[in-house]
């Protein structure tokens, strides 16, 4: 028995570049995302720098430092930071707000407190 080899019959001239264009829509929508994550994820790792900042400042005013060096102490963290401190009873909390460098997210803030007083 002999076979024959078949042909595949030619693509429709309408299906002709179909893959370029979906690529071409795909690709800027999965780097956008990819640089979406990224940015997400570097707000929340300077938030969580923040936020130590935060706590070293409370407890460097809570033991009786100047307030200049707690304010140096979250700048030398994130540069352009900013901090409140406000006393609650026995506690000293500080606020501190930066930015983000994440477009979406203007600025991030953190609050910390500790006993006044302690070492």
């Amino acid at each position: 028995m002999m076979r024959t080899a078949r042909r595949c019959a030619p693509l429709s001239g309408g299906d002709r570049g179909s893959v370029t264009a979906e690529l071409a829509i795909a690709l800027p929508v999965a780097a956008l995302t990819m640089a979406l994550g990224v940015g997400a994820l570097a707000a929340a790792a300077r938030a969580v720098l923040l936020q130590d900042a935060a706590a070293d400042a409370a407890r460097l005013i809570a033991r009786g430092e100047p307030l200049a060096q707690a304010e140096a102490a979250v700048a030398a963290t994130l540069a352009g930071a900013s901090v409140t401190v406000e006393n609650r009873d026995d506690l000293v909390c500080v606020r501190a707000a930066a930015p983000t460098g994440f477009v979406l997210l203007p600025r991030t803030s953190a609050t910390a407190c500790a006993l006044s007083g302690g070492l």
